[in-house]
Order: structure tokens, then sequence, then C-alpha cells
């Protein structure tokens, strides 16, 4: 836009000093045509410079008028282009701080999330931790309860042999006191007795 004021204002410039010219060569081309010959043509020539440059001033004062006002509209479009850049600037800015908001709340819930998934995972560990002490005392108490039930029949089985050998020595204690103080008249006797007892059972 900028750009488009300034090539503008050229154009009008080179306008105005193409006029000026046009009028300058008009006017020469006049006084040669009228008054070239004459004797006050000193005189007239004079007069027609100074009307040259009375002009020329004007003209030059017209286009400085013209750039001033060039460099004014240019210096209006260079603050209005300055003015948008800072309002999109501002958008921008404001459009950031949403987005950092957006973001710092997405990572707070975030965070929030981590922090409750983090408190249930440490509570069923816990749970899982006492379900399996449970499991661990409960197993344990099985296996006491069967090595006290191995240990009692072990036990058991070792007073019946204690048992049994105690009477298998005590009855080759007692063969050994029956022949040891046995006589033949003992012997003798308790084959009579035996006889008599076979004699009366028949």
């Amino acid at each position: 836009m900028q750009q488009l004021n300034l090539s503008k204002n050229r154009r009008k410039s080179l306008r105005v000093i193409t006029i000026c010219i046009a009028v300058l060569a008009t006017a020469v081309g006049a006084w040669a045509s009228e008054g070239g010959g004459h004797a006050d043509g000193g005189a007239q020539l004079k007069d027609f410079i100074w009307r040259v440059i009375d002009f020329a001033a004007l003209a030059g004062i017209i286009i400085w008028a013209l750039a001033k006002q060039n460099v004014k509209g240019g210096l209006k479009a260079r603050q209005d282009a300055i003015e948008t850049t800072l309002r999109e600037a501002a958008a921008a800015r404001d459009a950031a701080e949403r987005k950092l908001k957006e973001y710092t709340a997405k990572l707070d819930s975030a965070n929030k999330e981590i922090d409750a998934l983090s408190a249930t995972i440490k509570q069923d560990a816990a749970v899982e931790k006492v379900r399996m002490i449970a499991e661990a005392t409960a197993m344990a108490e099985k296996i006491k309860e069967q090595a006290r039930q191995l240990a009692g029949q072990e036990v058991q089985k070792a007073r019946t042999l204690l048992r049994q050998e105690a009477a298998h020595l005590a009855v080759e204690l007692a063969e050994k006191k029956i022949k040891e103080n046995i006589t033949k008249k003992d012997q003798d006797k308790l084959v009579g007795d035996y006889l008599s007892k076979v004699v009366e059972l028949h």
C-alpha cells in the first residue's frame, strides 16, 4: 500500500514538471515570435527570464508541497503499518498467552491424573501386599499343621516300635530268666500238668 502511494505521488510530480516545461516552452515560443526582433528585446528578455524564475520558484514550491504531502502520506502509511504490526503482535501475544494457559491447564490436569493413578497403584499394591501376606500366613499355618500331624504320626509309630521292641525284650528276658531258674523237677511237673489237662479234655 505504501509503495502504491509513493508511485502515485511520483506520477503527480512528473505530471507537474511536464506541465511546467510545456508552459515554459510555449512562453519562449511566444516571446520569440512576438518580440525577439525589436530593439527593446533585451529588456523583454530580462523580464521574461525573471518571470521564468518566478514561475520555476512557484513550480518548485508546488513540487515541494506535493513532496511534503507525500512524506506526510508516507509517514502516515508507515505509522498505520506500525500500528497494524503492533496490533498483530498484541493479538499474537494474547493468542500465545491463551495457548500457554491452555497447555498449563492440560499439564496440571495430566499431573493430577498421574498423581491419582500413582495413589491407586500404591493402594492396589498395599492391598495386594496384605493379601499375599495373608496367603503366606495361611500356607505357613497349613505347613505347620501338616508338620505337626506328620510328627505326631512319626511319634506314634516310634512309640509302637518301642512298645514292640520292649515286649520282645521282655519276652526274651523272661525266657532267659525261666531257662536259668527252672529245674528238672519243675519241667516234669509242667509236663505232667499238661498231660493231665489233655486227658481230661478227651
